[in-house]
C-alpha cells in the first residue's frame, strides 16, 4: 500500500531537534487525505501502515515509534525510545519517554508521565499528574491518577486504583479491586488485593499482605509477614463505596 503521509516543509524545534509537520496522503481511520497532523522528527517515528496518527500539536521524536492503530493527541510528547502501539492513546500534555511502552487499549492523559522501562497496557489508564516509571507495570483495567506514583518493579493491575499522593514501589503489587490513596505507601514485596483499601498515611511493606475487605489507614503500619484481611480481629469496616 502507498505511504499514508508525508513530511511537509513546516518545521519547529523540540529539545533542539528539528521536527516536521505531517500531512495525510490518503484517508484512513479518522484521518482524511490532506489533513495536517502533528510533528515528527522523521518517518522513523510514525508507521506508514495501520491507522496510527499524530494529531494536533503532538510531537514524536528521537527513536520513539508510534504504530498499529495508536494515536498521539493534543500537546502530548512521545520521545526517547518510547513506543506507543496497538490502540493506545496519549492525550493532553502527557509524556511517554525513555524506553516506556504504552500499548493495547491503554491511555495516558492530562500531565501524566510514563518513563524508564515502564509499561502501561490492556485497558489501563494513567491520568492527571501521575507518574509511572522505572520497571513498573500498570495493566488490566487499573487506573493511576492524581499525583500518584508507581515505580520500581511494582505492578498495579486488575481493577485496582492508585490515586491522590499515594505511592506503590519496590516489588509491591496492588490488584483486584484494591485502592491505595491519600498519602499511603505500599512497597517492598507487599501485596494488596481483593477489596482492600490503604489510605491516610498508612504504610504496607515487607512481605505483608492486605486483602479481602480490609482497611489500613491513619498512621497504621503493616510490615514483615503480617496478614490483614476482612476477618482479622480489629480490622475496621470500610466506608461504603459510592
Amino acid at each position: 500500500m502507498s505511504d499514508k503521509y508525508k513530511l511537509t516543509d513546516k518545521t519547529k524545534e523540540a529539545s533542539s531537534i528539528k521536527l516536521f509537520r505531517i500531512q495525510a496522503l490518503r484517508s484512513f481511520g479518522h484521518v482524511k487525505a490532506g489533513d495536517l497532523g502533528g510533528w515528527v522528527e522523521g518517518v522513523k517515528n510514525l508507521s506508514q501502515d495501520g491507522d496510527s496518527w499524530v494529531f494536533g500539536n503532538a510531537r514524536v521524536y528521537g527513536n520513539a515509534r508510534v504504530f498499529g492503530d495508536a494515536g498521539v493527541f493534543c500537546d502530548a510528547w512521545v520521545y526517547g525510545d518510547a513506543k506507543v502501539y496497538g490502540n493506545a492513546q496519549v492525550f493532553g500534555d502527557a509524556r511517554a519517554s525513555r524506553n516506556a511502552q504504552v500499548f493495547g487499549d491503554a491511555g495516558i492523559h492530562g500531565n501524566a508521565r510514563v518513563s524508564g522501562n515502564a509499561q502501561v497496557y490492556g485497558d489501563a489508564g494513567v491520568l492527571g499528574d501521575a507518574r509511572v516509571f522505572s520497571d513498573a507495570r500498570v495493566y488490566g483495567d487499573a487506573q493511576v491518577y492524581g499525583d500518584a506514583q508507581v515505580h520500581g518493579d511494582a505492578q498495579v493491575h486488575g481493577d485496582a486504583q492508585v490515586y491522590g499522593d499515594a505511592q506503590v514501589a519496590g516489588n509491591a503489587q496492588v490488584h483486584g479491586d484494591a485502592k491505595v490513596f491519600d498519602n499511603a505507601q505500599v512497597y517492598g514485596d507487599a501485596l494488596v488485593f481483593g477489596n482492600a483499601w490503604i489510605f491516610g498515611d498508612a504504610r504496607v511493606s515487607g512481605d505483608a499482605q492486605v486483602y479481602g475487605d480490609a482497611g489500613v489507614y491513619g498512621d497504621a503500619q503493616v510490615y514483615g509477614d503480617a496478614r490483614v484481611f476482612d476477618n482479622t480481629p480489629g480490622t475496621p469496616k470500610l466506608p461504603e463505596q459510592s
